[in-house]
């Protein structure tokens, strides 16, 4: 049976689901059955939200198992009501630190996803246009705005890479596609000469390019696994002959993946 798991948060629970998350990745014989319950911001809500709490324990017989951000008390004490087990991420950490800094913290709701720092906000905003407006070699006119150009073959990862380094570090991130008709003496482009560094290439292991192309297109020359091996492999001799620093998109998340790039080339974070 799977175990609950709820995401409660007074805001939009993306750090109680991050951080809850990563927490649950490494209990991999368990399955849970996950639900975040966002805005949880009054006392009418945190009633609502603890009988969904209660109910799912009555429906499944295991105690169900809480994630929670919230900084409101009256609030937080109604969820710890709700019989499950509760685990606060704000309150682990907050008494410790008041400790150390000898300061009290303000409890400020919603200060983790604020949009006090308005240059953080506009450059994540831009950065998300770019990289939407320069993907897959859409344009190659603005390279020269590039924090970085994501090369590879089609469908390795380019794309949820470069949205996920602007969404989340403010990183202008162009990609572009090595095609079919690129395999043939494979060489740097014209329009990505005067930027090789600032490229770097992804790649991945053949028979899971087969298995992501079949999804889009089945039984096609372009998702047949001969195909995949022939590009990966012409691409691959490529990054080594250009020496161009590349990694490989099979077992990563784009998490993984945007972290490394940044390790490699040295650019640093605009959005924290």
């Amino acid at each position: 049976m799977k175990r609950k798991v709820f995401f409660i948060s007074d805001r939009t629970g993306i750090t109680a689901e991050m951080f809850g998350q990563s927490l649950l990745s490494q209990f991999e014989q368990v399955e849970f059955d996950e639900m975040t319950l966002p805005f949880i911001d009054n006392i009418d809500k945190a009633h609502e939200a603890c009988r969904i709490i209660k109910d799912s324990e009555d429906n499944g017989g295991l105690r169900p198992i809480v994630f929670d951000t919230i900084v409101t008390p009256e609030i937080r004490q109604i969820i710890q009501s709700s019989g499950a087990l509760v685990l606060d991420f704000f309150h682990t950490f907050i008494g410790p630190l008041e400790t150390e800094l000898g300061e009290t913290s303000g409890f400020r709701v919603g200060k983790t996803h604020s949009l006090a720092d308005g240059k953080a906000y506009d450059s994540r905003i831009e950065s998300v246009n770019y990289a939407l407006n320069n993907d897959d070699g859409i344009t190659t006119r603005y390279y020269d705005q590039a924090d970085v150009i994501l090369v590879g073959v089609s469908r390795c990862g380019k794309t949820p890479t470069s949205l996920y380094m602007a969404m989340q570090f403010g990183i202008k991130a162009a990609n572009y596609p090595f095609t079919e008709d690129d395999m043939d003496r494979l060489k740097l482009p014209p329009s990505l000469k005067n930027y090789k560094n600032k490229i770097f290439g992804l790649t991945i292991n053949p028979a899971r390019l087969h298995e992501i192309r079949t999804e889009r297109k089945a039984n096609s020359r372009y998702a047949s696994l001969k195909q995949c091996q022939y590009e990966v492999r012409e691409v691959e001799a490529f990054y080594r002959r250009e020496k161009i620093p590349h990694l490989n998109t099979t077992t990563r998340s784009v998490e993984e993946l945007a972290t490394k790039i940044l390790a490699a080339t040295g650019i640093k974070r605009k959005v924290f």
